[in-house]
């Protein structure tokens, strides 16, 4: 089998590959797209960067591929859903890098304290200004970590060491992971006003986009550090030159940018308080060779038979496995989505329960599959059906898998729960019927249902009284919204009932706001399946 190494990862991964009984190894870096579509034809794997794009054109014309393998986290040089379709599996390093983006962060929060660089600079110069470049220190400081995952957890063991006081905001996470990990669980506001220093390490989401913007800087303390070694977006630019030009932030660090390369004429340059390094979060020779040697044995798997991990667009499975779960992996995905937009904020339990034919067959890919869909919209594009199950994990979430025996009334059927440590609960069953396996939502909250379990969906719960359905969809007509499919159901006349309506479109805010705000409604939830 024929391996394209189309950007250059490390030559521990490449010998590996060139060690693999069978495998021809091709090195081709730099390559135009014109020169790479002529290379592809016959290639079974292509192992990339973030240099090499792999584009819905050069997956037409690589007729054998049936892998790529990015050394590294991100795949925004892959086309996956392109690939998806063409039945290639995309896979990717996202553990390699932890470390050293860890490390990385302390670097900039030490120069954030003690202006090193700025020191450096000035002895260059052949100047020695030992009044210019007073700093503080670190030990009883506080420190605030926006989103204590992968990353975010190293850097607050090193906090811990440096005698850092340690307050974490991650909504997702339960209060016991906080105690074992000796950090304090609090709230973004009291984050914002108690931290002396300040780094996030979240993905880029809707939710994240300018999650510290000119409101979250005037909660802080004046003189706050802040740091970015995540993604560009989650701190507003503009909003951050404004707080340290005016000393409410005393120091910055930065590692990525809302535009990257970052300008030449970037006002962020020309700051004395500010640290900038040019994205080097993965870039140590430790990091390189783990997340080359990694790809290089998943790709060694793949075309071998073996399992698939660290795939962003299919399970861990053979393709034998695959083709039986197919449909039940889909619909386990749509569940956990359902349920996560449905239920409480911080969840400590999520609990599965099969009937029919799963009982009897390996449902671990249908449970990983839940979880990947509970974590679909909250924990960013690392997330996948192979690390799902970590990442649960890492929130202090139990998951219980449960086969029943019991009659279901149905051939098959799944039902996702979540509990919160409040109490609250929110659940969904589906199943798949007739001869194509459609996907159905039969039950929502304990509440009967029938609704296909795709698009859009808007849930309602409203006071048993007329003319409540024709408002909802008076008020999506006039928003141009068109209802696809509806469901009502009623446990007793006069008291609540739940309407679940499917729509072609995403309706817009005002009319979210006017269905929310109606007085017959107690709640009223939008969720994308």
């Amino acid at each position: 089998m024929k391996i394209l190494v189309a950007d250059k990862i490390s030559s521990k991964g490449v010998a590996f590959l060139r060690r693999q009984q069978g495998f021809e190894v091709v090195e081709a870096y730099g390559l135009t797209e014109e020169k790479l579509l002529g290379l592809v034809g016959d290639v079974d794997a292509i192992a990339v960067r973030s240099e090499t794009k792999i584009t819905p054109a050069v997956l037409s014309a690589a007729r054998q591929l049936k892998v790529v393998g990015r050394a590294g986290v991100g795949v925004d040089n892959v086309d996956v859903d392109a690939a998806t379709e063409r039945g290639v599996i995309v896979m990717n390093t996202p553990s390699g890098n932890t470390i050293a983006t860890a490390e990385l962060t302390f670097t900039h929060l030490l120069c954030g304290a003690r202006p090193v660089p700025q020191a450096a600079g000035s002895m260059r110069a052949g100047k020695w200004d030992r009044k210019s470049f007073s700093g503080i220190e670190l030990f009883r400081k506080t420190i605030g970590i926006v989103g204590l995952g992968r990353i975010g957890g190293e850097v607050a063991k090193r906090a811990i060491a440096f005698g850092m006081r340690v307050l974490a905001y991650d909504p997702y996470l339960v209060a016991s992971r906080a105690a074992a990990m000796q950090v304090e669980s609090v709230t973004l506001d009291e984050l914002l006003a108690q931290a002396d220093f300040i780094t996030v390490h979240l993905p880029l989401t809707d939710d994240t986009h300018y999650l510290l913007d000119e409101a979250a800087f005037a909660k802080m303390k004046k003189g706050v550090r802040i740091f970015n070694c995540a993604r560009g977006g989650i701190i507003k630019e503009a909003a951050l030159l404004a707080a340290l030009k005016s000393g409410q932030v005393g120091a910055a660090g930065l590692d990525v940018y809302e535009d990257e390369p970052l300008g030449a004429d970037n006002e962020l340059r020309k700051l004395p308080n500010v640290t900038l390094t040019p994205h080097l979060g993965a870039s140590t020779a430790e990091a390189q060779d783990a997340v080359g040697v990694e790809i290089a044995e998943q790709i060694a798997d793949v075309l071998g038979g073996g399992l698939i991990r660290n795939a962003v667009n299919l399970p861990s499975m053979d393709s034998a496995t695959l083709k039986l779960l197919g449909p039940y992996l889909d619909l386990g995905g749509r569940l956990g989505s359902l349920v996560q937009q449905l239920g409480p904020q911080q969840v400590n339990r999520i609990r599965i329960t099969f009937w029919g034919r799963l009982v009897n067959m390996n449902a671990d890919p249908v449970t990983r599959a839940i979880q990947y869909g509970f974590l679909r919209h909250i924990s960013g594009d690392g997330v996948n059906v192979v690390n799902a199950p970590v990442l649960i994990q890492r929130l202090g979430v139990q998951v219980e898998t449960i086969k029943s025996t019991a009659d279901s009334d149905y051939t098959d059927l799944i039902e996702v729960s979540a509990a919160g440590a409040d109490g609250s609960t929110a659940s969904a069953k589906g199943t798949l019927v007739g001869k194509t396996g459609k996907q159905r939502l039969v039950e929502i909250n304990g509440r009967d249902v029938e609704v296909a379990a795709e698009g859009i969906l808007l849930v309602v719960e409203n006071v048993d009284r007329p003319g409540i359905v024709g408002t909802v969809g008076t008020i999506l007509g006039r928003d141009g919204v068109n209802i696809a499919d509806m469901s009502l159901s009623r446990l007793t006349p006069g008291g609540t009932n739940y309407t679940v309506v499917r729509v072609d479109t995403d309706p817009s805010e005002a009319a979210r706001e006017e269905i929310r705000n109606h007085p017959a409604i107690k709640s009223a939830k939008f969720v994308r399946l």
